[in-house]
């Protein structure tokens, strides 16, 4: 179990490793997709494997060995497709996809300092072993030759192996029973440790490849008072038996080539000296496989060879003087770390899900940013500095300031104060790439669920929105993708049954439109049963049964809580619970869902966001003593209808007739009790407002102050949840003013005795107009 946070003086280490992890396992994913697409490019599997080995290399500094031993498994069949050993094939496709789940989970336990059961992961690592073990393998082709009876299947022909050779990086005639002999010399520089590498990793690594003596040499160590921390004092020389070429050796020390002295030596079964390999470092110009020079007894002659053992001979002589024998140790006969940590005893809690004291589990709150955004701001701030220095100049001069002049210095203000407060927003934006790139896999799993062939495209991936919506998309997203695969898109057979092609497609799209990012989520496939969508919501008490509903209403219930159409309980859908969250996760950021079937050919899911939630573009209204924000994104426009298009209901309330249509009327005043409101729509302002759902609600208000950019601040948070509010500001004399909720307030009733007033006015208007003909207002005062 890991210590606790104040504890562990790596907490702050750990955050980043596991943000990296994130961005890691995210990129992974995307490219295994595009793996099993068919993109077969060595740099898709470069990346995959890049990212299993960084993530190996950061759990080892931290000792998550869970994590560190199957990561190395699965970095070594990578390794193994990299190198064109095994095919891709869907069998292995679906096994690097279920091992990348295993190695997502450890990352999770080890975040959360959780302790994974001890069998966990183990289906994973047994299919890795299967393909590690031979199949698919070109080595099989070979055992099945030589099983049918073909005598040359067994036998090298000298090309053979001299291309053995080759590829290997020894010759083949050291070679005994698949076992070779290296003596590796390994000196860091200062600068390795500068560069944050730790050479017990490369020890551990170089421990998995075989069984290995190794001599430390510790002359070079100063006294304590002379010690500088980064620099280098140890050198190492490692005996190494392995069945593994070369290239595996050079794996372990290619990130440390350029800050250490090496030299690896191949020695035959007298300990003889058969080749040298001295890499004193690379240049940037040099081949990745290029490691320094290498000399081959078969080309050199024998004189060569004597003159390199000769050499060697004072090293090792020293090498054996540094430790005594009994100190040579062997790994062959003792556990490795990563060995002796898995087999410790778990402790009474240890199991998936329960956690420790947590070292790492609270969530980072950073963001990468580009440089370029960061000078822009670095640029405001000296504007700001400028601006604010030539107007305490002018304050200085007291009554000879111009006054121009600082009507100037104000207005300049403003202005970068306006530059500078959208440059800081957009240090928040990222790119919605982030949560599309989970999408593919849900539509893969679920498909093959569902047996239905379904093609995903995605369109406007780098459309960039506040880091805060970008979290809370992932769970709506989720919902209505499983929705359209499994409510929208056919079987393969239905669906040639209806012309169409068996292949479905769901199309996930991002844009900025009139300073909101619109998400749309769109399939091919039957659409809305709008029948059964209306019988359903009757039957559980959604609508009633004389209720008339146009098709985008009926469309809409299906965001009603407890509402499915599937006929029986699944682990997709059946229990009435995901849409209606959708709903709610999307109001609570300020957004509007909505949705529009075309029956037989599809249904399209429309996301409407803000593009943050720290800053609002919003209409100052007033309203009696008050005043109130109006998002502009929600405002189609404001009138002042004429006395003859207000329309009176019974029992209260109005309507106003505009181009043919009658939109209700909400008088601000009246809903939120306010004495000395307009209430008379032909006598104040109507904002005409949209609605979640694209219906139109007109707002009464008495008179427009004016656009403006607010803060939001939320009020929930402050004081608590006010019917029709949505969240608060503060303006520019420090008063509290409240932004008005839209949808919310399409729903409220106007109060009873509200109501009543409003009649009396009314009536006593309508009376003063025919006796007098005065207008309304003057009648009401």
């Amino acid at each position: 179990m890991l210590p606790a946070a104040h504890d562990d003086p790596f907490a702050q280490f750990k955050v980043t490793f596991f943000e990296e992890c994130a961005e890691l396992l995210a990129d992974m994913e995307q490219h295994l997709g595009e793996l099993e697409s068919g993109n077969y490019e060595s740099e898709t599997l470069h990346a995959i494997f890049r990212a299993v080995h960084s993530i190996k290399a950061g759990a080892g500094a931290f000792s998550f060995a869970r994590l560190v031993e199957f990561s190395h498994k699965f970095e070594f069949l990578l390794d193994e497709l990299r190198e064109g050993k095994l095919v891709v094939e869907d069998d292995l496709v679906e096994t690097l996809f279920r091992s990348f789940d295993v190695l997502s989970d450890l990352v999770g336990f080890a975040q959360n300092a959780e302790e994974p059961e001890g069998s966990y992961g183990q289906d994973a690592l047994d299919q890795i072993e299967q393909f590690l073990s031979g199949e698919g393998v070109d080595a099989k082709a070979d055992a099945s030759a030589e099983a049918a009876g073909d005598p040359a299947a067994g036998a090298a022909s000298p090309e053979e192996a001299e291309a053995t050779q080759d590829e290997a990086g020894v010759p083949a005639a050291t070679v005994k029973d698949g076992t070779s002999h290296f003596r590796i010399e390994f000196t860091p520089r200062e600068a390795m440790y500068r560069h944050a590498n730790e050479p017990l990793l490369i020890i551990r690594e170089l421990r998995d490849l075989g069984r290995t003596e190794t001599t430390i040499d510790t002359s070079r160590l100063p006294s304590l008072q002379a010690m500088e921390p980064e620099d280098a004092y140890f050198s190492w020389v490692f005996d190494l038996w392995t069945t593994h070429g070369r290239d595996d050796i050079d794996e372990v020390f290619e990130f440390v080539i350029d800050d250490c002295d090496l030299t690896i030596v191949t020695l035959d079964d007298s300990n003889t000296v058969v080749s040298v390999d001295v890499s004193p470092g690379r240049s940037d110009t040099e081949d990745d496989d290029d490691f320094g020079f290498f000399v081959d007894v078969s080309e050199v002659g024998s004189g060569v060879v004597s003159a390199i053992a000769q050499s060697i001979a004072p090293v090792k002589k020293a090498a054996e003087k540094m430790v005594p024998d009994t100190a040579r140790a062997s790994t062959e006969a003792q556990p490795t770390a990563t060995e002796a940590a898995v087999k410790k005893p778990a402790s009474p809690k240890a199991g998936a899900g329960a956690a420790g004291p947590a070292t790492t589990n609270v969530k980072a709150a950073s963001i990468r940013v580009d440089v370029d955004r960061v000078d822009r701001l670095v640029n405001m701030v000296g504007e700001l500095v400028i601006t604010q220095a030539m107007l305490a100049q002018e304050v200085e001069l007291g009554e000879e300031m111009s006054a121009d002049r600082v009507g100037s210095g104000m207005d300049e203000l403003s202005m970068h104060i306006r530059e500078l407060q959208e440059n800081v927003m957009s240090i928040r934006m990222q790119p919605v790439k982030s949560v599309f790139s989970r999408m593919p896999r849900i539509v893969r799993d679920v498909s093959k669920k569902l047996d239905k062939k379904v093609r995903l495209v995605t369109i406007g991936e780098d459309t960039e929105v506040d880091k805060t919506v970008i979290e809370e998309l992932a769970d709506p997203l989720t919902h209505m993708i499983r929705n359209s695969l499994d409510h929208g898109l056919e079987t393969p057979a239905e669906r040639r049954e209806a012309g169409k092609a068996e292949e479905g497609t769901i199309r996930l799209s991002a844009e900025h439109r009139g300073g909101r990012i619109i998400i749309e989520i769109i399939d091919d496939g039957r659409g809305i049963n709008r029948e059964k969508v209306h019988e359903l919501a009757i039957e559980k008490g959604v609508i009633q049964p004389d209720a008339q509903l146009s098709d985008n209403e009926i469309d809409n219930l299906i965001f009603a809580p407890g509402f499915s159409t599937a006929e029986e309980v699944t682990d997709l859908s059946g229990r009435g619970v995901g849409m209606d969250v959708v709903r709610r996760n999307i109001q609570s950021l300020g957004g509007r869902v909505s949705v529009e079937s075309f029956p037989g050919k599809g249904t399209r899911f429309k996301l409407t966001l803000p593009l943050t939630l720290a800053v609002l573009d919003g209409m100052i209204v007033g309203v009696a003593d008050q005043k109130y924000v109006v998002p502009i994104n929600s405002i189609i426009e404001t009138v002042r209808p004429p006395k003859k298009d207000v329309e009176m209901l019974v029992g209260g309330g109005s309507v106003i007739r505009i181009r043919g249509d009658y939109i209700k009327v909400l008088p601000i005043s009246m809903v939120f009790g306010l004495e000395g409101g307009e209430q008379d729509p032909s006598k104040g302002l109507v904002v005409l407002a949209e609605t979640e759902g694209g219906r139109t609600v007109g707002l009464l208000v008495d008179a427009l102050a004016g656009q403006q950019q607010v803060v939001i601040k939320s009020l929930e948070t402050n004081f608590k949840a006010v019917e029709g509010i949505a969240s608060a500001t503060i303006l520019g004399d420090g008063s509290v003013c409240f932004i008005l909720d839209i949808d919310g307030l399409s729903k409220m009733k106007v109060p009873e005795g509200r109501r009543g007033s409003q009649s009396k006015t009314r009536s006593a208007a309508e009376s003063n107009d025919n006796d007098q003909g005065k207008t309304a207002g003057v009648a009401a005062e």
